[in-house]
């Protein structure tokens, strides 16, 4: 059998991170708003994109806070497109009836 190592400063590694559930979200949420994964990574002083990828999968996945404000978001969204679409074909009705008396 074979020891399982573990991180620690004894043998002259990093003892491992650990990370709050709302840091890991508010790293997914800064990747959502378009900041590139290497930007956020070094903001937040992580090793790598991949851990922002893991956790963007997980709160993605299931139905987390990230997930459902996501959703929330676009469906209001798609509700505002929809009115602005409706105003658009009503002011182009109202141009074409305004410019015919021309």
């Amino acid at each position: 059998m074979s020891k399982k190592r573990t991180r620690n400063v004894e043998n002259g590694k990093k003892p491992r991170r650990s990370f709050t559930r709302e840091f890991k979200e508010e790293a997914v949420r800064m990747l959502l708003d378009g900041h590139s994964a290497g930007s956020v990574a070094e903001r937040l002083g992580l090793s790598g994109t991949n851990i922002l990828y893991r956790w963007k999968r997980n709160f993605l996945g299931g139905k987390s806070g990230i997930a459902s404000d996501l959703e929330t978001r676009v469906r209001e969204l798609e509700s505002e497109l929809r009115r602005v679409e409706r105003e658009r074909e009503i002011l182009k009705k109202a141009l074409s009836i305004f410019g015919r008396d021309r």
